[in-house]
């Protein structure tokens, strides 16, 4: 179901084309770089946050990891990953899956730094064997609205 919904977020925006759908997982950046064909870095891996009891997305690079100071300097608490249990429940997504494609209405989306690193990068696309190849250009278009932080480590 959260395939289908990501599926036909991207169609709407005439992106349905990037979408890759492997025979292998996805559920790990590590396991998402091997079968989408590209580092581990490129994969814009989504991490699910609760910010004043809200439903954050924050989109990383692959292997980047979130420094504690710079989430609380940028969002004014500390960073609080949303259980893995309620992923699906809050965000629309199962971990593993978690993309900012077809998501609940309310859930703020934001995009790190260190994406930047990348000219494409490949988001989930709502399952664990999906990606979106997309350039950063079209990862903002495709998320109109999301804004840009910096709250990983360097």
């Amino acid at each position: 179901m959260s395939f289908e919904k990501a599926e036909r977020y991207l169609k709407e925006r005439g992106l349905a084309s990037h979408i890759i759908v492997p025979e292998a997982s996805t559920a790990t950046v590590e396991l998402a770089a091997e079968a989408l064909g590209t580092e581990p870095g490129a994969i814009a891996k989504t991490l699910s946050f609760l910010v004043e009891e809200k439903p954050v997305l924050i989109l990383t690079e692959g292997t980047a990891r979130v420094d504690n100071h710079k989430f609380k300097e940028t969002f004014h608490t500390k960073a609080h990953m949303i259980p893995r249990e309620q992923v699906e429940e809050l965000v629309g997504h199962a971990p593993g899956g978690v993309c900012p494609f077809g998501i609940r209405d309310g859930v703020r989306v934001y995009f790190d730094e260190s994406l930047k690193k990348h000219a494409v990068v490949y988001p989930a696309a709502g399952d664990d064997h999906s990606g979106v190849k997309l350039t950063i250009a079209e990862l903002e278009e495709a998320v109109s609205g999301a804004g840009w932080v910096d709250v990983c480590k360097e």
